[in-house]
Formats: structure tokens, sequence, C-alpha cells
């Protein structure tokens, strides 16, 4: 049970410094959200963001006895987090998403190419396991845009501590004192970095901003979910802007265009998905489904999570992570079962 010292941690940084005889179980699980948010933003893996709050953990425990109180657990953890994420991205390459590494291609699956590793993308995350636990639509609003895909992807063009820095200020509101103190720096060094991170994000093409969905776009939705499992592309299409994209990752392949995703979707391969079946989520403040595609061997087996982006009551983007991209814990990550009997 988590101690009534230790309430829901606020956006601010500045919560209630605790002796180390507080650092018991509850008061770290109290922050697993926040850090998974921050970690994800930081490393652009919702897998690499669980095991980055995983071994944040452990060094808090390990660590215990070095905690003097003089900050607050929330603090300190990030501290531990922010190392943590710098130790990691060491080891891989800047994730992106396929749209970043060339032109679309042609709706034809000759193009398809080869599938790349999974640390070459940035990879979905579950807003449960993220997001912050509140109705305020201007927090939720905040969050939607600050987790996105191609704000993370645009996020992994900066060095790893410009991007704490811009995370901390500008995503989280902490003040440049508290980051200053975060990363064993001065305050003058993190708005360096602060202008240094916001030039670099704006030299780079960002997709529109998300605005917040309505009932129009729940209508919208329940459309497209019967248009899929019907596999009737015809009318997929016109739920699809002109200018719509879809990816696939683990293949570096995309397509731009809702005429070009329909013949794309009629071709030997994709067509195998004739007779699937979504289960609805939600990943990085967008609508989700998990697609399960007809097994050989009776009911459906788990093919592609698809991430759904809308503007002006269109769909604009469908991003499909496909199962080939670690099928055992993608799906369970966004609890979603991993065979369906129907």
């Amino acid at each position: 049970m988590v101690p009534t010292v230790l309430e829901a941690p606020s956006l601010a940084s500045g919560a209630v410094s605790v002796s180390e005889s507080t650092l018991v179980e509850g008061s770290l699980e109290a922050y697993r959200r926040e850090l998974t948010g921050y970690c994800y933003r930081m490393l652009g893996s919702g897998f690499e963001a669980e095991d980055a709050v995983q071994e944040t953990m452990v060094r808090a425990w390990r660590h215990a006895a070095d905690f003097e109180g003089r900050s607050s657990v929330r603090s300190w953890l990030y501290r531990i987090a922010t190392n943590v994420c710098i130790d990691m991205h060491r080891q891989v390459q800047r994730r992106a998403r396929p749209m970043e590494m060339g032109p679309a291609s042609p709706p034809d699956e000759s193009y398809l190419g080869p599938m790349y590793p999974e640390e070459h993308w940035v990879t979905p995350i579950p807003d449960a396991k993220a997001g912050p636990e509140t109705t305020d639509p201007a927090e939720l609003a905040q969050y939607r845009e600050s987790i996105r895909l191609a704000f993370v992807t645009a996020l992994q063009h900066l060095p790893a501590r410009q991007r704490a820095a811009l995370i901390l200020c500008e995503v989280l509101r902490w003040q440049a004192t508290e980051v200053a103190e975060l990363l064993d720096t001065s305050v003058a060094a993190v708005n360096s970095a602060l202008q240094r991170a916001r030039a670099t994000l704006g030299s780079l093409s960002f997709d529109a901003r998300p605005a917040p969905l309505g009932d129009a776009d729940a209508a919208l939705l329940e459309r497209y979910i019967d248009a899929f499992e019907r596999y009737d592309i015809e009318r997929l299409v016109t739920l699809l802007r002109e200018d719509a994209v879809q990816s696939m990752p683990p293949f570096a392949m995309w397509v731009q265009g809702a005429e070009n995703i329909g013949r794309f979707m009629l071709e030997p391969g994709p067509s195998a998905c004739r007779g699937s079946i979504l289960l609805p989520t939600s990943a990085n403040g967008s609508p989700a489904f998990g697609q399960y595609k007809p097994d050989p061997a009776g009911g459906h087996m788990p093919w592609g999570l698809q991430v759904l982006e809308i503007h002006d009551g269109r769909i604009s983007g469908i991003q499909c992570f496909l199962s080939p991209l670690e099928p055992v814990r993608l799906f369970p990550q966004f609890g979603l079962p991993l065979h369906l009997d129907r």
C-alpha cells in the first residue's frame, strides 16, 4: 500500500522529500507509470521503456542507502532513469519510422524488401502504461501531443542530454533549476540545450497535430472496423484522407495516398488479411487495434498492431506494427491475447 506521504505524483517535480525508511515497494511503484512515459520518450521503444523502468527500480533498491532525502524520491528516480536511458541509448542506433527511411513506394509488395530488426523502429506504447491518470482535457491533450509517434521519432534526432532537458522542461514542466540539478549541470547549460533542441525539432517536418477525438471520430472508427473486417476496401478507402499513409514495420516500405493504400491491401500478400478480426486498444494517444488473421490451424492468430491517426474527420495514417516485431511481447504488452478461438 502506498504511504499517505507519497500520494499520486503531480506533473511538477515538487514531491515531498522523504527519508530512506519510506522507500517501500509501494512508494517506488507509484512512479512507474510516469517513469514509463519518460523513458519511452527518451528511447522510442515501448519494450525498452519498460526494461529501463525496471532497471531504474532495481538500481533504486540497490542504492536505497545512498538516498539521504535532500531531494524528492521522484527527482531521485528521474535521475536514475535518465542515466539508465543514456546508457541504453549508447547501445542502439537512432530509431525511426519507415517515413524517415526513404520515399513512398508504389503499392506493390515486390517493394517490401527485407525485414529490419526491432531496434530500427520507433515502436508503440500502451496508453494504459504511460498516460496520465486524469480526466482533465488539457492534460490529456498535452499527453497526446507529446507521445504521438511523429513527436517521439523527432526526439530521437536529439542527443540524449538535450532530449532529457526538452522532455523534462517542456513536457513534464520541470523548472530549469531542477533539471540542472538532475543533470549535474548549470541552468545556463540547460537553457542552451533547450535552445539547440528546439532548433533541431524546428528543422524537422511534423505530421499535423492531433485534435481531440469526438463522437464523430468514434463513429468513423466503427465504420473502419466494419469495413476492414468485411474487407470492403472500396468503402475503407472513403474513410481515408487523400494523402493518408500506411507503414508496416519491420518493413521499410510505406505507401502514400488513399487509392494506393486500397490497391496495396488487395495485393496477393496483404489480401491474406481478408477475414481478419480487430480488437480495440489505444497507443501513443491514438486509437489502435490488434489485428488477428485467420489461423490455418483454427481461430485467429496475431498479425499486427494498427495505430491510427485521425485528422479532419478522416484517417490520415495507419501504422501497422507487424507480428514479426516481437509478437510474444507486443500483443501481451497491450493486454491482447496471443490467439483467438473464434
